[in-house]
């Protein structure tokens, strides 16, 4: 009795001691967990651990007998991970009355007190029915709900109402909408280079929602469960099940890591994640390029296999028209249901063939919907049969060309031939780079991803309802014969990453193999390979060189030699820009390619003429932009008498009108003129300074635009006769972001032209963090002088890692050593900065002079932390 009496009174275990106790147990099973690497271990052991914590709390606060305690969502379902919140329901027989609500504000505070990171609801039944009538994503939360204390007889009532509410068929449908509209926000595919694990297309989330609607539609609730009521077979529910503990592996060892809930495979924790897993640099690929390759794998897999499980469901919950009658197409399929199906199991096996040809039946039908489940399965399994002897085959060869000369569904049937894993048994040199990424800092999908966005991006261009985003490509590829060329071009632009040497190159020979192989006409086959080897000249010379330079476009034009290949290669390049990442085009580049393009073509056809002639036709067309403002006709001459040829070929006929415009009246005002507009290619800002030249005038600009937070995109430096800058800047919000330029005119007029007036000391370089891409994977700075094709200006390329003040900081080296700017091409790749200056000096002419400005470059280039 004394002692029952000393535990009655015994005191409770302080917050911070039960934190503490409840940190030590949570320790004890990581430690349990990388010992044995059992990952169900691991989450159900921490649901329990949590569930006698909450117990504990319940008894000794004592809620009213009549409301219950339930877990919900993961924690329901008994897969807490370490750093997952703890979803709580409190379900009540009527609604809180305030005593009732303060209670349970005691409990919910004491439990954040202890270290239990609570997200909770309160409800009644009724409540609970109606939020899981207007939120599928409550009511799975809510089907997933388990007792954990409180009112038994409560829960089941719960229970059966949720259950009678259920209709198997709207939850299916329901389910299936939730995931395509998660799917479309990482762009529908897997293949990101930093994924969500659980919320990419082919991750956690995926599996979990297989497993909702099987249960509710009463197959049971695991993989083995739904094998036997033959959704899948007893080896696919080993494959998922194995590919599922793979991924909840990867997740708790991700929490533990960044030990906080971070469900994203970044950068900053690649490399330490596959060190953990028994990863190890091989070849050319480093330790976190092989474990990425490794979870890619899998969340294809992934991807199929839910795919065959979600249709075998869709098919007993929602039975199609026809009542699953079968009709015959050929010898070796049949349609049912809408899909199409393989006549009879062996089909693929008795004639390999038509692996092939069931991906052209469904570009030729367009009432078809897809592939039935078996169909999908039995595909999955005969990728092996794609050997060297199926690739031989003269058949096999006519039906890919054909699959890429059909008027549709070409991009889509690629996609499924690369989710059944057809097209990389078919296209080895494609298997290989399969999940493979990409450390360039600007693509964000891996290379097969990548190039499959190419040839999307080619097929676009061929649709009417799309002509609207890109006139010219829509007209060109409408008029380009035997587009099949583009497509293989697009296959294999990218093909040989990763095998170490000149990808361009090597994949070409591999793209002439392939022409050679699949009987495709000389010229075509000569095309596709000139076009692999040489994707990158187009967007090199757009963006890095001189296009008022009529040597450079000659260059080009000897290198195109013909219309049909700069076609090809334009329709090319932009696809594989816009297919690199959705950030990186602009209206920028495409303004560039399309002025290269048509400055090209005018050569080509021996249209250009002579650079006075090309003066004479741009003045001509200034002075009728001009008479539409009624600007005096001869007002422009106090102007123009200060410019030479080189303005006149650097600038447009509307950037030049505008100039004119502008200072025709002030052409020798002593106060600074800027003046900017929205550009007229569609994003950005255009602004105009018109000042007495100073040396560190570029300097100062690029300090200012730096600390307003936008990138300077282009800058066209020029100096008048009569000793006045005339400069254009482009410039766009850092980073790419949209926003509303038009309230940041007069901002940038009169903020800037009171720097240039003030002549104040120069501000240094902004100090800005390194970005995690640039990090973890650096670049080294790349500097580079060298004299112009004439020999009179210099031409200085950088390459570094794009940071705040970067730009300010090669001002101030240039400045140094009195070098001038004569134009700029500032080109950003994601991280990457690949920036290209014209420049003229003294200094240039001095070997020595050259080698310590390019040392100068080199040490401002490098990130602070170097």
């Amino acid at each position: 009795m004394e002692n029952a009496a000393v535990a009655a009174v015994a005191p409770r275990p302080s917050p911070a001691d039960r934190k503490r106790e409840l940190a030590e147990a949570r320790n004890r099973l990581r430690v349990r967990y990388l010992e044995t690497g059992s990952v169900s271990g691991l989450l159900e052991g921490h649901s329990r651990l949590v569930d006698e914590t909450l117990k504990t709390v319940w008894r000794e606060l004592a809620p009213p007998s009549g409301v219950s305690l339930l877990a919900v969502g993961g924690y329901g379902r008994g897969e807490l991970y370490p750093c997952s919140d703890i979803d709580l329901l409190f379900l009540l027989p009527a609604a809180a009355d305030a005593a009732l609500a303060s209670k349970l504000e005691t409990v919910i505070g004491l439990l954040w007190d202890i270290g239990l990171e609570v997200g909770h609801s309160v409800r009644t039944v009724a409540q609970c029915l109606e939020e899981s009538a207007k939120d599928i994503t409550v009511q799975t939360n809510l089907l997933e709900a388990r007792l954990v204390a409180g009112n038994r007889g409560l829960f089941r009532e719960f229970e059966a109402v949720l259950q009678g509410a259920l209709d198997p068929a709207d939850f299916f449908n329901a389910k299936q909408l939730e995931q395509q509209q998660r799917h479309l926000k990482f762009h529908d595919t897997a293949y990101n280079l930093e994924p969500n694990i659980k919320e990419s297309p082919g991750g956690l989330r995926d599996l979990q929602t297989v497993l909702w609607i099987a249960g509710a539609g009463g197959f049971g609730n695991s993989w083995a469960r739904i094998a036997r009521q033959g959704l899948i077979t007893r080896d696919e529910a080993r494959q998922i099940a194995g590919h599922e503990r793979w991924l909840q592996n990867l997740r708790v060892r991700l929490h533990y890591l960044a030990n906080r809930r971070e469900d994203r495979l970044l950068f900053d924790v690649q490399t330490n994640l596959a060190r953990d897993l028994g990863f190890a640099d091989r070849g050319f690929k480093r330790a976190s390029e092989h474990l990425m390759q490794r979870y890619y794998r899998t969340a294809k897999a992934v991807s199929q296999l839910s795919l065959i499980l979600l249709l075998n469901l869709k098919a007993r919950l929602i039975p199609g028209p026809g009542g699953g009658e079968r009709r015959v197409l050929n010898d070796r399929f049949v349609v049912a249901n809408e899909l199409l199906d393989a006549a009879r199991e062996s089909v693929f096996e008795e004639q390999p063939a038509a692996i092939l040809e069931s991906f052209l039946l469904l570009q030729k039908r367009p009432e078809l919907k897809g592939m039935s489940p078996a169909c999908l399965r039995r595909l999955w399994l005969a990728g092996p049969r794609i050997n060297a002897a199926f690739r031989r085959d003269p058949a096999n060869r006519a039906l890919f060309m054909e699959i890429l000369r059909q008027p549709r569904g070409i991009t889509h049937e690629l996609r499924r031939m690369n989710q059944c894993g057809v097209l990389g048994h078919y296209v080895p040199a494609f298997g290989r780079i399969v999940g493979q990424m990409q450390h360039d800092l600007f693509h964000v999908y891996t290379v097969d991803e990548h190039i499959l966005m190419v040839v999307r991006n080619l097929r676009r261009f061929t649709v009417a309802e799309f002509a609207h985003e890109f006139p010219l490509c829509s007209r060109l590829i409408n008029e380009f014969e035997r587009p099949e060329v583009l497509y293989l071009a697009g296959l294999f632009h990218d093909i040989a990453k990763g095998r170490g040497g000149d990808h361009s190159l090597l994949g070409s020979r591999d793209a002439r193999r392939f022409c050679r192989e699949h009987g495709l006409p000389d010229q075509d086959a000569r095309l596709v390979e000139w076009l692999v080897e040489n994707h990158l000249v187009m967007s090199a010379t757009a963006q890095k060189q001189d296009l008022s330079n009529m040597e450079v476009i000659s260059a080009f034009a000897q290198k195109v030699g013909s219309d049909r290949r700069l076609a090809a290669l334009y329709l090319l390049t932009v696809a594989d820009i816009r297919g690199t990442s959705p950030k990186i085009w602009n209206a920028w580049k495409g303004k560039l390619l399309e002025d290269l393009f048509w400055a090209t073509r005018r050569m080509l056809s021996g249209a250009q003429g002579t650079a006075a002639g090309l003066v004479e036709t741009r003045q001509s067309k200034v002075l009728d932009l001009l008479r539409l403002y009624a600007i005096p006709s001869h007002a422009h001459e106090r102007l123009w008498s200060q410019l030479d040829t080189a303005y006149f070929l650097r600038h447009d006929a509307q950037e030049i009108a505008w100039h004119t415009r502008l200072l025709n009246y002030r052409v020798n005002t002593p106060d600074p003129v800027i003046k900017a507009r929205l550009s007229p290619a569609g994003e950005g800002v255009q602004v105009l300074i018109y000042t007495p030249d100073q040396k560190d005038l570029f300097a100062r600009i690029c300090s200012f635009f730096e600390r307003i937070g936008f990138s300077i995109i282009e800058a066209k430096i020029y100096t008048t006769r009569h000793g006045y800058a005339l400069d254009s800047f482009l410039v766009m919000e850092a980073g790419g972001e949209s926003t509303q330029y038009r309230d940041l005119l007069s901002f940038i007029e009169y903020e800037l032209a009171e720097r240039l007036r003030k002549q104040t000391p120069l501000e240094p370089p902004l100090q800005g963090r390194v970005s995690r891409q640039l990090k973890h994977f650096p670049i080294t700075p790349e500097v580079l002088i060298r004299p112009d094709e004439r020999g009179n200006y210099h031409i200085l390329s950088i390459v570094a890692g794009d940071r705040p003040g970067l730009l300010s900081r090669i001002a101030r080296a240039l400045v140094k050593y009195g070098v001038n700017l004569e134009s700029a091409k500032i080109v950003t790749l994601g991280a990457r900065a690949e920036d290209t200056f014209l420049i003229s000096g003294e200094a240039l002419a001095d070997s020595k002079a050259v080698i310590r400005l390019e040392s100068d470059l080199l040490e401002a280039l490098q990130p602070e932390s170097a």
